[in-house]
């Protein structure tokens, strides 16, 4: 059995980078097929977002901003439910992205986001409400 220079087989690479994207999703992942998920799972996951030095919270940070200034505002939804769940970030701060992100990677962009961000929010808090016993809140 080969090993990296972690020590590890593949196997259990992979399920380190399971265990990475769950932690950053908020949601539990299994394994998947193919190069692409591979790739995702054992470099991205496993490999850059357990590097040390940076928290998720910081990483998520990042890539908000990078996916903004693209346009990639479907993948930024994802990013910012995720932030959301993992209690990373406040919709008060969520917001306060979005108006910063404005004054540098474009107004639309930023305003584009900061409407995301209210969606999500809502979807959010409706989620809570649903899960609530019944009586409370």
């Amino acid at each position: 059995m080969s090993t990296n220079e972690h020590g590890e087989s593949a196997a259990e690479r992979r399920q380190r980078g399971l265990k990475k994207m769950s932690e950053v999703y908020g949601w539990e992942f299994s394994d998947g097929p193919g190069a692409h998920f591979a790739a995702t799972a054992d470099h991205l996951f496993a490999d850059i977002w357990s590097r040390p030095g940076l928290s998720v919270r910081d990483r998520r940070l990042l890539l908000l901003g990078a996916l903004t200034a693209q346009g990639a505002f479907d993948v930024a939804e994802i990013q910012l439910g995720a932030a959301l769940r993992n209690e990373e970030l406040t919709d008060d701060q969520l917001h306060e992205i979005a108006l910063f992100l404005c004054h540098y990677v474009g107004w639309p962009a930023g305003t584009t986001l900061d409407g995301v961000v209210g969606k999500v929010v809502g979807q959010q808090r409706k989620a809570e409400r649903k899960s609530r016993p019944a009586g409370e809140g």
